[in-house]
């Protein structure tokens, strides 16, 4: 069978802590996980044909990426790759690039690939010559991607994802190559494991800081609060929001029920309209509160614009922290402790 698009690529389910040998089939294997559209290439099987890129949800989009398609002449015909499509701006791996980059196309995609270069990272072989290897255990698909680079000396846009098998190696990654723009964390597969499209059968983990934030709404009720939506002072002393909880947990509900207090009038945030989660269209209905709880809070790296993309989870209130203590916005956070 010759695969073509779409193909739902093999997901990963969120860990708090890194798995312990033998959670998954075989040696485990570790990579970075980076900040970027999660994508599949394609390249045609019988040529001639033209390269195809395929969004997680399965649409096309190499035409809003134009270099790699300049680029497929370095590749075989009939592969198949799965990796993380991230884009180079300004010194570093910019999540907001590769959104504008996603919907420009033309002339707009031709000269954005000049000014904001994309770059793929496989991570993963599905095809080569024509033959998928869905069926074939890890350890081996990663064998075959590794002596394609090597064969074909493949350089940008195409990268070879790095991989470890040594636990403390994976450890140092997650903590040093985290606090570059654009690596999250890491992402763990086992070599034994067969490419299951659809199924959550890898495992990721995510660096986590902790910081603080000021509670400017929830949502719920003042008595029965169920999310937090956060925000930080800017330079001129305006509340700017930056994130939204995950749910609260009962005890921790009750906690803030019984110190919230309702916004008087002049709340720094009346008339803004809040989304449902970052990039949503979807409205929240949120109910404003004084700003003057510090929340402490457990974020990712996955930051943009000051603003936090992925729910952060709400650790404690900080009563021994003033206002004026909390980090402004734009500001980033501390790594975790323990």
């Amino acid at each position: 069978m010759v695969l073509r698009p779409p193909v739902e690529p093999m997901l990963a389910q969120a860990r708090d802590t890194m798995p312990a040998p033998g959670r998954l089939p075989g040696e485990l294997r570790f990579q970075p996980k980076f900040d970027g559209y999660r994508a599949i290439v394609f390249t045609p099987w019988p040529a001639p044909g033209p390269l195809l890129v395929q969004s997680r949800r399965g649409s096309l989009m190499q035409s809003r990426f134009p270099e790699l398609v300049a680029a497929a002449t370095h590749l075989p015909d009939g592969l198949v790759l799965d990796g993380e499509l991230v884009v180079w701006a300004d010194g570093h791996i910019s999540f907001e690039a590769l959104q504008r980059r996603a919907v420009s196309g033309g002339r707009a995609a031709a000269r954005l690939a000049q000014e904001m270069p994309a770059h793929f990272i496989a991570f993963d072989l599905l095809q080569i010559d024509g033959k998928e290897l869905l069926h074939v255990l890890y350890g081996e698909r990663r064998a075959q991607l590794e002596q394609l680079f090597t064969d074909r000396e493949l350089s940008a846009p195409w990268t070879l994802c790095p991989e470890t098998t040594d636990p403390s190696t994976a450890q140092q990654w997650l903590a040093s190559w985290t606090q570059v723009p654009g690596v999250e964390g890491l992402v763990i597969r086992g070599s034994g494991q067969r490419y299951l499209p659809g199924a959550r059968a890898l495992y990721k983990v995510r660096r986590r800081d902790t910081t603080e934030a000021l509670v400017g709404a929830i949502t719920g009720t003042v008595r029965r609060p169920q999310t937090l939506v956060l925000g930080r002072l800017d330079g001129t002393g305006a509340l700017r929001p930056v994130g939204r909880s995950t749910a609260l947990r009962p005890d921790a509900a009750r906690d803030l029920a019984e110190r919230l207090t309702p916004a008087e009038p002049g709340h720094p945030w009346e008339g803004v309209r809040f989304t449902t989660s970052w990039g949503s269209r979807t409205p929240l209905d949120v109910v404003l509160v004084e700003p003057e709880l510090v929340a402490e809070i457990m974020v990712d790296t996955a930051q943009e614009r000051g603003s936090w993309r992925h729910p952060v989870r709400f650790a404690r209130l900080r009563l021994d922290v003033a206002v004026a203590d909390v980090p402004p916005f734009g500001a980033g956070a501390e790594p975790a402790s323990g």
